[in-house]
């Protein structure tokens, strides 16, 4: 309520930027340890599955920064950021197993 003295409710957007931003740089870590495995189809394939799950973290953290903002679409902000949020972890998760499996 207005004026009771509490922040307002943020969700869990306040979370999901900053991680999403870390995330980024771990998909980048990722791309580069890949350089690590012999170049092959497979590696190039990992290397653009990488680069799109960097573009699906950054967006789902300007979504969650969106939500932050005032306005009547916080919600749906949030809802479409922490989906994409939750996407890109599948993601990172499925490129690192192939490149386990990738390099010797």
């Amino acid at each position: 309520m207005p004026g009771d003295g509490k922040a307002p409710e943020r969700g869990l957007s306040a979370h999901i930027l900053p991680t999403s931003a870390t995330m980024v740089g771990v998909c980048m870590t990722v791309l580069s340890i890949g350089h690590l495995a012999p170049r092959g189809e497979v590696r190039v394939a990992i290397d653009k599955l990488l680069a799109v799950d960097a573009i699906v973290f950054l967006v789902s953290a300007v979504l969650s920064f969106m939500s932050l903002r005032p306005g009547h679409s916080r919600l749906r902000y949030e809802s479409w950021g922490e989906l994409l949020f939750i996407c890109g972890l599948a993601l990172l998760a499925l490129g690192a197993v192939v490149l386990a499996f990738v390099i010797n």
